[in-house]
């Protein structure tokens, strides 16, 4: 008789390939990280600007508080529209034509030719000009129009700002 043969043949185990790692990433991801990372520091950027924009407008708001005269307060506006306009337009100004300047700064949702600085000139001559000074409502009523303006025309918008860009400031200065 025979003697029986296996049919096994002597092979090793298969071995599979290791799955492929996150590392090296491929150019796609790389693609991603940049973009994100761009649109970070774009946001960061923007940010910076604003608030170096607004810091003027924040420290007049501030400065108001402490405010007790209307002598007090149109230097203030002064200061600060100095901060956002063009100087040689913005610091000759007096009068009728200051308080015209200021209600064309101001937006017309909030009642720049109604009850803007020019509806209450004679408030403004009489405070600053006068010896008998302002009652506490007509003093209330300066504060009141001055944080208007402050809130509301700071920064100023192109489109009611002109002067403000670097091209009208070399226009004004030829």
């Amino acid at each position: 008789m025979a003697t029986p043969t296996s049919n096994t043949l002597p092979l090793a185990d298969i071995h599979l390939q290791t799955a492929p790692g996150i590392w090296p990433l491929a150019w796609g991801w790389w693609l991603v990280i940049t973009a994100t990372l761009a649109v970070i520091i774009m946001i960061v950027m923007w940010l910076r600007a604003r608030a170096k924009k607004t810091r003027a407008k924040k420290e007049a708001l501030q400065a108001l508080n402490t405010v007790t005269s209307l002598a007090d307060m149109n230097a203030l506006l002064k200061r600060a529209a100095l901060s956002y306009f063009a100087r040689e337009h913005v610091a000759g100004l007096t009068g009728a034509a200051w308080l015209r300047f200021l209600d064309a700064q101001c937006p017309d949702k909030h009642s720049r030719d109604k009850d803007g600085f020019l509806a209450h000139q004679d408030l403004w001559q009489k405070g600053i000009f006068s010896k008998e000074g302002l009652s506490d409502s007509e003093l209330a009523t300066c504060k009141a129009l001055t944080e208007n303006w402050l809130k509301h025309a700071l920064p100023p918008k192109a489109s009611r700002a002109p002067l403000c860009t670097p091209a009208a400031k070399e226009e004004n200065h030829v």
